[in-house]
């Protein structure tokens, strides 16, 4: 039998970008109700990526959500590239006003969102499908799976590229901008405690490979591999033995563990325009998907919903319906900017295949670009601002300042060090 609620927002999907935007609105008194497919121990079981920028993370201090956070994670100043048996050592922090990355697991920061909105009286329906989004320019009906049908003044999308908010903006009215990578990843999780501080990006002859920091027993790796292969082709033995060829270097040990999560990763990136039709808004990987190279997926998500929690309290608030375009207006320049150094970093560490005809002179600028960034402060702190990410609020509007440089650590000349 249908079941009818209504709501001032209604939001699909509990993940980062819909359970920060529930806090936020919630924190302002607007009343929400959030859905999702999943049950709560599913949505709290799915282990993905964590490196927060700081403007998330002054994002959730802000809003007191960021106690554990502070607790459990770890600061970051920096990361290291080696690549034809030389090495060298990023200070992005020193190149960007003293300004730190933060490793904190995703899972980690939407378990904190989901204590902080139910604590306070949020509601969350689990196991509960959208399978659909009606009368979009005046007051969204959400129904869903098991009946029940959500009505409220706007609803936003967090609920992915096949989610049910995307599929229901009619297909003429936006423009999908899309790009199929030519590098695949076998990305896993390993129980070890890590090898290296920081992030190590290694280029190699037989492909890039990446070392994450996670937690103090808990490592993440990247291996790029062909495209034919499969996750079974990749026993742990192998997966080893390219770990330690790739990212290895004189007096350096990778430490090794079991292998508890392998993914195969075809990497593509897509942006839609404009993120929003009447009164639907998209959030995430609802409106945008990106590769994991640089960690941006997460954060964008997260800047998302503090656009859109502005946006909507004006308009909820008596606002003009004129006011709601602002969101798409103001978020496509921070994605544009983060989808170019996400697809910058990928080219400038992996390895082309020998039977394409300019793999040689693509190797070639990806060297010239690695000795930038070693060489040249203006190339690296470029770099430095596109990897730690924009202030809270980027794009400024006209008039306005950017946030005053933070003191802090001694800055060496350029940021550059060897490696350590």
């Amino acid at each position: 039998m249908a079941r009818e609620i209504e709501s001032r927002l209604a939001i699909i999907g509990a993940g980062p970008a819909g359970l920060t935007l529930a806090n936020l609105l919630q924190q302002r008194g607007v009343p929400t109700v959030v859905l999702d497919k999943f049950s709560r121990a599913q949505i709290l079981g799915r282990a993905r990526a964590g490196l927060l920028e700081h403007r998330t993370v002054e994002l959730l201090e802000r809003h007191g959500l960021a106690e554990r956070l502070h607790a459990e994670g770890a600061v970051h100043h920096g990361c290291e590239f080696r690549s034809d048996g030389a090495s060298f050592f990023t200070d992005y922090s020193a190149l960007y006003d003293d300004t730190p990355h933060y490793v904190y697991p995703q899972q980690e920061v939407v378990a904190d969102l989901l204590d902080a909105y139910e604590a306070a009286g949020g509601t969350v329906h689990y196991e509960t499908r959208a399978n659909r989004v009606t009368s979009l320019e005046h007051r969204p009906r959400v129904e869903c799976e098991n009946g029940l049908v959500v009505t409220a003044d706007a609803v936003a999308g967090a609920d992915g590229q096949h989610g049910a908010a995307r599929a229901s903006i009619p297909g003429e009215s936006f423009t999908e901008y899309t790009m199929q990578h030519e590098f695949r990843w076998l990305t896993l999780l390993a129980r070890t405690r890590p090898s290296a501080e920081w992030t190590v990006y290694a280029q190699h002859p037989r492909g890039f490979a990446g070392h994450l920091l996670r937690s103090d027993d808990v490592t993440r790796f990247h291996l790029q591999v062909p495209f034919e292969d499969s996750v079974e082709d990749w026993p742990d033995e192998r997966i080893w033995h390219e770990l330690r060829h790739r990212l290895g270097k004189p007096g350096w040990t990778l430490h090794e563990g079991p292998v508890f999560s392998k993914n195969m990763l075809e990497m593509k990136s897509s942006v839609l325009e404009p993120m929003q039709y009447g009164r639907l808004f998209l959030l995430g990987d609802a409106a945008h998907i990106i590769t994991p190279s640089g960690g941006k997926g997460m954060n964008l998500a997260i800047a998302d919903a503090a656009e859109l929690d502005g946006v909507l309290a004006e308009f909820l608030d008596g606002g003009e319906e004129k006011a709601l375009a602002r969101y798409s207006a103001r978020r496509l320049p921070d994605i544009w900017k983060a989808q170019e150094f996400s697809h910058a970093l990928i080219h400038m560490m992996h390895t082309y295949p020998a039977d394409r005809p300019d793999a040689a002179f693509r190797q070639r600028l990806q060297q010239s670009r690695l000795w930038q960034l070693r060489h040249s402060t203006a190339y690296a702190r470029n770099f430095a601002e596109s990897y730690i990410g924009p202030p809270l609020g980027w794009p400024f509007e006209p008039g306005e300042e950017p946030r005053t440089p933070r003191a802090g650590r001694e800055q060496t000349p350029g940021g550059i060090t060897a490696a350590p």
